[in-house]
């Protein structure tokens, strides 16, 4: 894996992530595909409880950018109360996706909970 050095960086790019409905099975909100000769850096990570009566639980996990592969469990079941939010990862507490890895969220029920993403691609 080959990262660039943060330091003589060339271009970092701003860039936002949306899943208006997270799904029971964990797909990817962002990812750094293998040989990008790219880093990710999430800024943060904003969960919306959209359904307005029933809590909903969050899982956020790190993973190879296939999914078989967990690296890190950043969130494990974390309830969202209705109409709330939840910050899972946040500018102090960003979190960096070298090539091949990939941010992974799943719901416990569909159409509960929203995403949003803020991250930067570095090279």
């Amino acid at each position: 894996m080959a990262n660039p050095n943060i330091i003589s960086a060339t271009s970092i790019l701003g860039k936002i992530a949306y899943d208006t409905d997270i799904a029971t099975t964990a797909s990817a909100i962002v990812t750094n595909s293998a040989s990008s000769g790219t880093l990710v850096k999430i800024n943060s990570l904003i969960i919306a409880n959209i359904d307005g009566t029933n809590a909903a639980d969050i899982t956020a996990t790190v993973r190879n950018a296939a999914g078989g592969t967990t690296y890190s469990t950043l969130a494990n079941t974390i309830s969202v109360p209705a109409d709330a939010t939840l910050v899972v990862v946040s500018k102090d507490t960003s979190v960096y996706l070298e090539e091949d890895m990939s941010l992974y969220i799943a719901a416990s029920a569909a159409g509960d909970l929203s995403a949003t993403c803020s991250y930067e691609v570095i090279s």
